[in-house]
């Protein structure tokens, strides 16, 4: 029998920026993580976080979403382009989650992302009254890949970016977390 733990990463205790513009931008309060040198060093170990906050889109250009999570300067899981509502939504909750799975380590580790989006704001959720919010399961609207190589052999500084295809929305993040589970 294995005993585990999941080590808490990062987890916001104030709101991230709040954005408008179409422009990719880090979505998590000023505190960032820096995993150590060698943290990813067995295949198999598991990165997971959720992201929970508020969100906007405009009727008549909604635009889309997107979500990517980078070590250092390199992009290794990217949610792809989420469709927003056409029916408007202003400061509705959003939930992003995600789970990373390293596949190879080295100056070329990668992971294979699994992540959900769920959201009033997603495109042909139903109004409150008659229904919930609608899921997209990311990356969207592909089969999933793995993600940029980063070198787990150097410290990384982990962080979210978020960006909107048009300046007519905003996204606040109130609440995240990111672990690391481990097993022993």
């Amino acid at each position: 029998m294995s005993l585990g733990y999941r080590k808490c990463l990062t987890a916001t205790q104030i709101d991230g920026p709040t954005l408008t513009a179409a422009a990719a931008a880090t979505c998590l309060p000023a505190t960032k993580y820096t995993l150590p040198a060698a943290a990813f060093d067995t295949i198999g170990q598991v990165l997971w976080g959720r992201l929970t906050g508020r969100i906007s889109c405009a009727v008549t250009t909604p635009g889309t979403a997107r979500f990517d999570l980078r070590l250092g300067g390199t992009v290794v899981f990217d949610s792809l382009a989420l469709n927003l509502n056409i029916v408007a939504k202003v400061n509705v909750h959003f939930s992003f989650e995600f789970m990373l799975t390293l596949r190879a380590v080295g100056s070329a580790a990668n992971f294979i992302p699994w992540g959900k989006f769920e959201s009033e704001a997603v495109i042909a959720s139903p109004v409150p009254t008659v229904g919930g919010s609608g899921v997209l399961f990311v990356p969207y609207n592909t089969a999933p890949v793995v993600g940029g190589n980063f070198d787990s052999q150097v410290a990384q500084s982990l962080d979210v970016f978020f960006t909107q295809t048009v300046a007519t929305g905003s996204l606040t993040v109130h609440q995240a977390v990111v672990e690391a589970p481990r097993w022993e």
